[in-house]
């Protein structure tokens, strides 16, 4: 049984209870968090927790944030996963437990915070170099993307689509924008140049988006973020995907229609061995 995170005690997952009136169950009214965790090292902590105060005071939720990556780096102790490849760490934190209103709760609710640890697998690296499938899907998602909501539904059925579509990612697409996965960011490689929607509100502020973007440029290929039309898109010679668990994950296929030559690229696979070199160092 995998130890977790419950308002201050680490306990037991079969033991930790949370109440039916807490509003991230009746109202998705919370944020989460995903930090990994590389051979028992957390990967860009700090640059986690600023997105997640960030989140938290969008949403003006009180709490302090301070503890949080002791929390973290204590969970992948007690679950035994400082030797594994990757781990993460889930974090939850909603507005607490009050009778169901459309406004906030009095003054001094507490919010409820939740966490657990997991391994992560990695692909075989056999898998990684076939490349991936994505297809594009219309994006129904709220005007505050930037905001990691726990709100995530039409985020699900994005997914889905992908799922029935056999393939492993979804393309967001709205008013003919590709903008980013269902759970990732998107990148497309045009005219040599890594390219990606910016982080506005329209996306959410990746990490390792903005890691992605850092080797890049620290291995002289240049980056510009934009808006990129889908069928740019369609016409790029790479794209790929990036985030938490995601990693560089390079999509050979967009819609059933080859994504360049329908092969993995030098530019996806150089930022994956890159970031592969990061998070061991």
């Amino acid at each position: 049984m995998s130890t977790v995170y419950l308002n201050g005690e680490y306990l037991p997952k079969d033991r930790a209870m949370i109440s039916v009136d807490d509003r991230g169950f009746l109202l998705s009214d919370g944020i989460y968090e995903v930090t990994p965790a590389y051979r028992g090292r957390l990967f860009r902590v700090e640059q986690h927790m600023r997105r997640l105060r960030h989140g938290l005071d969008a949403l003006r939720i009180e709490y302090d944030s301070a503890g949080l990556p002791e929390m973290h780096a204590e969970l992948i102790a007690a679950n035994s996963l400082d030797t594994e490849e990757v781990a993460i760490v889930y974090l939850q934190i909603t507005r607490g437990v009050a009778p169901r209103t459309h406004h906030f709760p009095p003054a001094g609710t507490l919010p409820t915070v939740y966490a657990f640890a997991q391994v992560h697998r990695r692909p075989e690296s056999a898998r990684w170099e076939q490349g991936y499938e994505a297809v594009t899907v219309p994006d129904e998602r709220w005007a505050r993307v930037d905001i990691k909501s726990i709100g995530l539904l039409p985020n699900v059925l994005a997914q889905q689509a992908a799922v029935e579509a056999g393939v492993a990612d979804a393309l967001l697409v709205k008013d003919g924008v590709a903008l980013e996965g269902s759970h990732n960011n998107v990148f497309a490689v045009l005219d040599g140049v890594v390219t990606t929607h910016p982080a506005t509100q329209q996306i959410l502020h990746g990490v390792t988006r903005a890691y992605v973007i850092e080797l890049a440029r620290e291995h002289g290929i240049p980056v510009e973020e934009r808006p990129v039309p889908l069928e740019e898109m369609r016409a790029a010679d790479e794209i790929f995907f990036t985030g938490t668990t995601t990693e560089v994950r390079p999509t050979v296929r967009l819609d059933d229609q080859p994504v360049g030559n329908g092969k993995v690229g030098p530019v996806a696979k150089a930022l994956y061995e890159a970031f592969q070199a990061g998070t061991r160092a």
